[in-house]
C-alpha cells in the first residue's frame, strides 16, 4: 500500500472509531447532560488527529497540492456530518453564549473538553506514527516528530489571515441556513478549502484555536504567546467582527434586528 493509501486508511479508521464511540456514548448516556461533553472530547480528538496526519502527509510526504486540497474538502465534509452537535472550535461555544443558546459555564466546560481532545490527539498520534506504517511516518520519527512554524509572514500578517479566514467562514455559517440542508456540509467545506488554498502559505490557514493548540503550538519557530496572538486572538476577533457586522451594523443601517434569530451553528474545521 502506498504512503497516501496508508494515511487514508488511518484517517478512515480514526473517523470510524470516533463515530463508534459517539454512538456508544449516545446509547449509554442517553438523556444525560454530560453526554455532549464526552462527544466534544471525541469530536475534537477526531478533528485534531486527522489534521496531524494530513499535516505530516503534506510536509513529510510532499503530496501534490491538488491532492491535499481534495483531502481537505473531503475530510471537512466528514467532520461536519459526524460531529453530532459538538463544536470542536471555541468560536462555536462563544457564539452560542452570545446567542444565549448555552450558558457561560457550559461554554467554559465545553472548551475545556476541546483542550482535552486536542491534547489527547497531540500525545497519541506520535505513538501511531512510531509504528512506522509508512515511509513518511518513519522519516518523521527519525527527526523526532519535529515540526516547524507554518508562519511565513510577519505575526501581524499571519494574524490578519487568520482573522480574515475566520470572518469568511463565520459569514458562510451565518447564511448557510438559506440553503437546502443537503448542501450545508459541502458548501462549508468548499469555503474552508478555498481559504486554505488562499491563506495557507502565510499562516497555515488554521482558523480554529483548539486545532492550532494541538497541531501548530508544538512546532518550533515562535513562542507560545506569538502563536496565541496569531491563532487565538486572530480567529476570535474575526468571529466577533463578523457577528458585529451582520447582527448589529447591517441591521442598524437597514432598520432591522437579527438578534435572537437563532441562526444554526454549523460545526467547522480545516485540515491542513
Amino acid at each position: 500500500m502506498t504512503d497516501l493509501g496508508i494515511s487514508l486508511a488511518l484517517l478512515a479508521t480514526t473517523v470510524l472509531l470516533c463515530e463508534a464511540t459517539r454512538i456508544l456514548i449516545s446509547r449509554l448516556f442517553s438523556g444525560k447532560d454530560y453526554a455532549i461533553y464526552l462527544v466534544e472530547i471525541v469530536s475534537t480528538y477526531q478533528l485534531c488527529a486527522c489534521t496531524h496526519e494530513l499535516k505530516v502527509l503534506g510536509e513529510v510526504g510532499r503530496i501534490e497540492p491538488h491532492i491535499a486540497l481534495t483531502l481537505t474538502f473531503i475530510i471537512t465534509v466528514v467532520h461536519v456530518i459526524t460531529f453530532h452537535g459538538a463544536f470542536a472550535n471555541p468560536n462555536g461555544a462563544i457564539e452560542n453564549v452570545y446567542r444565549k443558546n448555552i450558558t457561560g459555564k457550559t461554554a467554559v466546560a465545553r472548551i475545556t473538553c476541546m483542550f482535552i481532545g486536542g491534547k489527547a490527539a497531540q500525545l497519541l498520534v506520535p505513538h501511531i506514527w512510531s509504528l512506522g506504517l509508512s515511509d513518511h511516518h518513519l522519516t518523521h520519527k527519525r527527526f523526532g516528530f519535529k515540526c516547524f512554524s507554518p508562519i511565513n509572514g510577519s505575526l501581524l500578517e499571519a494574524a490578519g489571515v487568520e482573522l480574515a479566514c475566520t470572518f469568511a467562514v463565520q459569514a458562510a455559517v451565518l447564511h448557510i441556513h438559506k440553503l437546502d440542508e443537503r448542501f450545508h456540509a459541502p458548501v462549508i467545506a468548499a469555503v474552508i478549502t478555498s481559504l486554505v488554498y488562499s491563506g495557507g502559505h502565510i499562516s497555515g490557514a488554521v482558523f480554529n484555536p483548539i486545532m492550532a493548540f494541538s497541531v501548530q503550538f508544538p512546532c518550533s519557530g515562535h513562542t507560545f504567546l506569538e502563536y496565541a496572538f496569531v491563532y487565538w486572538l486572530g480567529p476570535v476577533t474575526g468571529m466577533a467582527m463578523c457577528i458585529l457586522l451582520f447582527d448589529k451594523i447591517i441591521p442598524l443601517l437597514s432598520g432591522k434586528s437579527t438578534m435572537g434569530v437563532g441562526i444554526p451553528v454549523v460545526q467547522k474545521k480545516k485540515i491542513q
